[in-house]
Formats: C-alpha cells, sequence, structure tokens
C-alpha cells in the first residue's frame, strides 16, 4: 500500500467552510502522481499514462488544516490498464473520509491509442495490489 499525507490549505475551502468537492479529485492526483514516482513508472519527464475514469465518494467534511493521509493499492490489472482505490483518511482521527478510484490507462501519444503496459510495469504494480488483509 502507498501512503501520502496531504494538509488541507484554506484556498481550497468553499463559502460552506469544508473542503470544496473537486480538491478530493485533486488529492488523489497529487496522490496518484506520487504513486507513480516512487514505483518508477514515469521518468525523465516521460509520461505515459491517461486517466480513463475517475469516481469519488464522500463520507465526511474536511476542513482547513486538517491532515489527510491517502492510502492507494492497486485493484485490478488489465493488459493496458490498472485500477487504483485511494482511500483518504482523516490523519487525527483515523476516520475515513473519501473513498476514489480511478482507472489508469498506459497511452501512446504518438498514436493516440492505449498500449500494453511492459512485464516489469505490471509486476511493480502487482507489489501494490489489495490483499484480504488489507484496504483500510
Amino acid at each position: 500500500m502507498h501512503e501520502h499525507s496531504i494538509k488541507v490549505r484554506f484556498s481550497e475551502t468553499d463559502q460552506l467552510g469544508h473542503v470544496n468537492n473537486n480538491n478530493y479529485f485533486v488529492y488523489m492526483e497529487e496522490s496518484r502522481i506520487h504513486f507513480f514516482e516512487d514505483l518508477s513508472l514515469v521518468g525523465d519527464g516521460e509520461w505515459k499514462f491517461v486517466v480513463a475514469s475517475v469516481q469519488c465518494d464522500f463520507i465526511r467534511q474536511l476542513y482547513f488544516g486538517q491532515s489527510i493521509t491517502i492510502k492507494s493499492f492497486v485493484t485490478k490489472i488489465g493488459n493496458s490498464s490498472f485500477h487504483l482505490q485511494q482511500n483518504m483518511y482523516e490523519k487525527e482521527s483515523g476516520d475515513l473520509v473519501a473513498e476514489g478510484k480511478s482507472v489508469v490507462v498506459q497511452f501512446d501519444f504518438t498514436a493516440q491509442k492505449s498500449e500494453q503496459m511492459p512485464e516489469w510495469m505490471k509486476h511493480r504494480l502487482a507489489s501494490y495490489e489489495l490483499t484480504t488483509t488489507e484496504g483500510g
């Protein structure tokens, strides 16, 4: 499981005083980028992924100054894509605040189509695959 922490900034809150829902997707993106970097899936400015699908279920509100930990793990590995689950927890209480899911596709930007992931990449992703003892 990959972990990344973020502190909620004032600019991410809205008129209601809580974190605006679009910022959860920004948190997921930031954590996803760190996930890619930590697994050495990107390098030398080369980016070979697109997000084909993303969703988020909001469970609890977040406010300015709170810190969250995003736990990311792979739930499925295909030929050209993988599914990434990203659970967000309020750091102090440990409460689950949101559950995000993404489908990430290996992409050839020149040909403008998906391409098969190399075996080394699938192997690295598999090391972050959810097991029955994990998930929270």
